[in-house]
């Protein structure tokens, strides 16, 4: 999740957060990367949820990473997150600790930017005594004991979920996610590739899936991640079925989000409760309270952050759908999307795959993926064969690229883990699991010390 928005005027009228995304737009030429992961601190003793103070603490890890050049994010006398050429690292609900990367050229790059940050991490957080792991969901840790983070959209957020959705605290204090942000042309451009998301997000979710244990024991799901973003706020996730309609265009979105029940307006350095309001009734100045107050794109692109679809328009389109996981699967995830996003050909079979998909075959899958992953039935076939599909065409976009690292190595490398887990026909949620059934002699703890990074 963000810090806040930043840059902007007055909105004058909804042509103003039209054009805002339509600005997005850009030249093949100029198409970025930017690859965002989040991940589970915990004390290297007890194995308990990293608070805010104290050592270890979040405090500390964001403090220590300061040597490398980070500059400090502050709300109030707290240090909320941090940012450096382009990039950010923030500070989430239940004190996961996000890397949102700059935008880059190519998947070496990208890579190259992860590996940095991880060593990072991992320098501060041995100092500290600290861990840090990749999961899609946090395997022991009880709700009531995830320690409270000191900021103030989130306590909005805390208060609000209750109200729409059985499961939004547990998305906040016990998820974690791999995603990645791409660039579009134009905005038919735009259409297609959001088109082409969401129908294989579901798809994405198995070959990810690795969330499946929930305070110290198997939970029935291979992404209980997944699972979670059933039930956390249907106005405000989702499948977006409107999104393949015609007439789906940048205007389209903002209606949506218009409507889309805010959580915030931020002033002065403070979070204002508004949670259940429409920024629809805000632009007009009909928002009670704040009739007087001008909303900025500002405020917009704050907005814009609450939103949670299965994929997220933004000035870029934002792939929603992997559990978080290993080292070199974070680079996975931008692969396999760069490849199909990034090379019309490629881009082109994405969509004769999927565009005579319906709308309640794209909303089974969903729904049956968190649980059956690679093994869930499609048609005549299986996520398993849907999977490989998507990783060849993907494959194929990246040769393409031809996008070669200083010593002639390509970015086909680094989808090679997924074609491992696919053609194996086991998730890493499987793999936990057997260990879980076999050598670790149901100890979930033991995945902390074989599996952190």
């Amino acid at each position: 999740m963000s810090v806040p928005q930043s840059g902007g005027g007055l909105i004058t009228s909804k042509s103003d957060l039209i054009a805002s995304l339509a600005e997005g737009s850009k030249p093949q030429s100029e198409w970025r990367i930017g690859t965002e992961h989040e991940k589970f601190g915990y004390d290297l003793k007890t194995l308990a949820t990293l608070p805010y103070e104290g050592r270890p603490g979040v405090r500390a890890m964001l403090e220590g990473l300061q040597r490398f050049g980070w500059e400090p994010v502050m709300e109030g006398p707290h240090i909320i997150g941090l940012k450096q050429d382009g990039a950010a690292i923030s500070l989430e609900p239940g004190g996961q600790l996000e890397l949102s990367g700059a935008p880059l050229k190519s998947l070496h790059e990208t890579c190259a930017e992860t590996n940095l940050h991880l060593d990072q991490v991992k320098e501060v957080a041995t100092e500290i005594g600290a861990g840090y792991i990749g999961l899609g969901y946090h395997p022991t840790v009880r709700l009531e004991d995830v320690p409270i983070m000191p900021k103030g959209r989130y306590g909005i957020m805390r208060r609000y979920m209750p109200r729409v959705g059985g499961l939004g605290h547990e998305m906040m204090f016990r998820t974690c996610t791999i995603q990645v942000n791409l660039d579009f042309s134009s905005e038919a451009d735009m259409v297609k590739k959001f088109r082409v998301g969401l129908a294989l997000q579901p798809i994405a979710t198995a070959i990810f899936a690795a969330s499946p244990f929930r305070e110290g024991r198997p939970n029935g799901f291979l992404s209980y991640r997944a699972h979670v973003w059933t039930d956390v706020d249907n106005a405000r996730s989702g499948m977006l079925p409107w999104v393949f309609e015609d007439g789906m265009s940048f205007e389209r979105y903002v209606d949506y989000a218009l409507d889309v029940p805010m959580y915030f307006i931020y002033r002065d350095g403070k979070y204002h409760d508004v949670a259940g309001k429409s920024f629809r009734d805000f632009l007009d100045h009909k928002l009670e309270g704040f009739e007087k107050v001008d909303p900025t794109l500002a405020d917009w692109a704050d907005h814009l952050t609450t939103i949670f679809p299965e994929v997220r328009l933004k000035k870029f389109l934002e792939m929603r759908g992997a559990d978080g996981g290993l080292w070199q699967r974070i680079c996975a995830l931008p692969a396999l999307w760069t490849g199909i996003y990034y090379d019309q050909a490629s881009l082109d079979a994405a969509w004769d795959m999927v565009k005579d998909w319906t709308a309640e075959e794209r909303s089974a899958l969903r729904e049956a993926v968190p649980k059956l992953g690679l093994k869930t039935p499609f048609r005549n076939t299986n996520v398993q064969a849907l999977a490989r599909h998507m990783l060849m065409i993907s494959k194929a976009g990246l040769r393409t690229r031809a996008r070669m690292d200083a010593i002639g190595g390509t970015e086909e490398g680094f989808i090679e883990p997924l074609f491992q887990i696919v053609e194996g026909n086991k998730t890493r949620a499987e793999d936990l699991l057997e260990r879980y059934h076999g050598p670790w002699k149901g100890d979930v703890t033991k995945l902390f010390e074989e599996f952190s990074y």
